[in-house]
């Protein structure tokens, strides 16, 4: 296939939102800028398994410009915008894999598909590409440079691979960037799923109990933004520093099977299976609102809500009711996928613009030095980190003071004291 999309007759639309992100994504207008007059990627075949948005698209119309054959393909069946993704092939020229709501098959279809054009850099947002490439693509391994993992999901899965020595080829942490987590996972998921929340719901979130399963970046700003909006909020955790942490933060702190019993919405962000399971389920209250936002659908024991129940249907668009023997009912949001995806947008542009501006700075970085490179995961370089704050704040119109000599040599010095 030279490419697959729902209808490319969709192209016109996708094209004015691709224009409308844009507006919002000013450091990776700076790197496509010199992208263009420099052509660092000249000749590099990329596959992309992200997330295909307007944010993805202008990362994908970059890493064209600076000379990359680029093919895209979805990190989730329920993420694709089929406008953005018509949009990509007809006016870009831009190979594009993946159609809205595609099931099991036509997702890893989709993903062979773009692994066959023997790319030299894999681009992941939840590690399917690279992890099919280790178990069933492992002839096109030598093609491979490097790769890059925009996700904590994904992050933990390729460290566990280096840590087992399967892991073939060097990987880097675009995820663990301070200018992607701290702004990324903390501000746009917690913004989008509270926006994916309430568009599939249309419920009051003031005087509601937000219950919060995981408090690290992401958890955070899900925390902040749902007590914003006047809930009140309670966090569960396994990581006593980060409860600690929560507890401190203002948020109530509880274990989920006491959350459970009191909870009128939940919101699973840990990276982790069944986190909601079977027992939570048998205590909540009738009409309690069940929603993921952590990369897989593997949070939600869906499958025991599937089994205790004695009736379902769809009572809205990403609304999912399940009856339950004693009449309660309990409402599952997207079907435990991405909400903040899968039922809204995603995150806003601004957001993404940094976090893409570290997967095209991060890709440039594994072609020009991929012969050093061990295979292991590494952490965005410090410089690039700096470079994409540095541009975001150009953008911005904002300046900082700099370092004296004086200054400098203070800071490395041991010999001064009190």
């Amino acid at each position: 296939m030279d490419y697959h999309v729902k209808d490319l007759s969709l192209a016109e639309k996708g094209v004015l939102r691709i224009e409308w992100a844009e507006k919002e994504m000013p450091v990776l207008r700076q790197i496509r800028k010199r992208f263009e007059e420099e052509k660092p990627l000249k000749d590099v075949r990329i596959a992309a398994c992200l997330h295909v948005t307007t944010e993805t698209a202008n990362l994908m119309i970059t890493l064209k410009a600076g000379g990359a054959e680029v093919y895209l393909t979805a990190s989730n069946p329920l993420s694709t915008q089929d406008d953005v993704a018509a949009a990509l092939v007809k006016e870009f020229d831009i190979p594009v894999f993946a159609i809205h709501g595609e099931d099991r098959d036509t997702y890893y279809q989709h993903l062979y598909a773009v692994l066959d054009k023997k790319p030299n850099i894999t681009m992941d947002d939840g590690g399917d590409l690279i992890s099919t490439l280790h178990k069933e693509k492992q002839n096109l391994l030598d093609n491979v440079y490097g790769g890059t993992e925009e996700t904590t999901t994904g992050v933990i899965r390729f460290k566990a691979m280096e840590k087992d020595g399967v892991l073939k080829f060097p990987v880097i942490a675009v995820n663990d960037a301070y200018t992607k987590h701290l702004f990324d996972n903390r501000y746009g998921t917690g913004q989008s799923t509270i926006d994916g929340i309430l568009r599939a719901t249309n419920r009051l979130l003031a005087g509601s109990v937000f219950v919060v399963a995981g408090y690290g970046w992401c958890g955070r700003g899900v925390a902040m933004r749902a007590a914003g909006m006047g809930a009140e909020v309670i966090v569960t955790e396994v990581d006593p520093l980060k409860a600690l942490e929560a507890r401190m933060d203002g948020f109530r702190v509880m274990p989920m099977i006491e959350a459970a019993k009191i909870g009128d919405f939940f919101v699973t962000v840990t990276g982790n299976i069944n986190v909601i399971d079977k027992h939570h389920f048998e205590v909540m209250k009738d009409g309690a609102i069940v929603a993921n936002s952590g990369h897989f659908d593997v949070e939600i024991n869906i499958r025991a809500l599937e089994e205790l129940s004695i009736s379902q249907r769809d009572i809205r668009d990403n609304v999912r009711e399940y009856r339950l023997p004693d009449g309660r009912n309990i409402y599952l949001l997207a079907e435990g996928r991405l909400v903040n995806l899968a039922a809204a947008e995603g995150h806003p542009a601004s957001v993404m613009d940094m976090s893409f501006a570290n997967q095209a700075l991060s890709a440039e970085y594994i072609y020009k030095n991929h012969n050093s490179l061990k295979p292991k995961v590494y952490k965005v370089p410090d410089e690039l980190d700096f470079e994409v704050a540095r541009l975001k704040l150009n953008a911005m119109g904002i300046q900082i003071d700099q370092l004296t000599d004086e200054q400098k040599e203070y800071l490395s010095s041991w010999e001064h004291g009190t």
